[in-house]
């Protein structure tokens, strides 16, 4: 680990609070294209996998999902964010969560899962990803989480599927 690396990682550095993204602002659209393509680059290595769908997404495709999505600034550069959609039983879909690897490990994944919990309650949470891809097994599994499944998504590789279900361990949906 290098000097610096080690400086950014302890550097307590406060973000922006989560907010809404707006994807029909080009400069938005552009970090958050920007942000997907680095931290799914990332999760290709860990997974030995290149066929990420949002790391080959164009700007274009992008901007035409049906997503939600909230992002975190540090300063006026977008570092992280995640999005969502509703399923036809009203569970709660996280489509995607992106951390810029420069600042990982720095607590903006959960800053944006925080967020999302906050404005989007849901007794069901699903959520997926790389098998092998342990930070955001592990991230998820903290957070509520239990593996229900895997999926294949090429040879050798296996997508889990995790969901988070607040009726059946009857607990209170947070709320802020």
């Amino acid at each position: 680990m290098t000097g610096q690396r080690h400086a950014a990682t302890d550097s307590p550095r406060a973000f922006n609070e989560p907010v809404r993204l707006d994807l029909s602002d080009p400069d938005t659209l552009r970090q958050l294209w920007i942000l997907q393509r680095a931290s799914y680059a990332v999760e290709a290595r860990l997974i030995g996998f290149d066929g990420i769908p949002p790391l080959h997404e164009t700007l274009e495709q992008l901007r035409a999902t049906d997503e939600s999505f909230l992002g975190i600034r540090d300063g006026s550069r977008l570092v992280g964010a995640v999005s969502w959609s509703r399923l036809p039983n009203d569970a709660l879909d996280i489509c995607r969560l992106v951390v810029h690897p420069v600042v990982h490990r720095r607590g903006v994944a959960t800053a944006l899962l925080d967020a999302l919990d906050s404005i989007e309650p849901a007794e069901l949470t699903v959520v997926s990803t790389g098998t092998s891809n342990l930070p955001a097994v592990e991230l998820y599994r903290r957070r509520g989480f239990m593996p229900v499944g895997k999926r294949r998504i090429a040879p050798g590789v296996t997508v889990t599927l995790l969901e988070r279900n607040y009726a059946s361990a009857a607990q209170p949906i947070p709320h802020s």
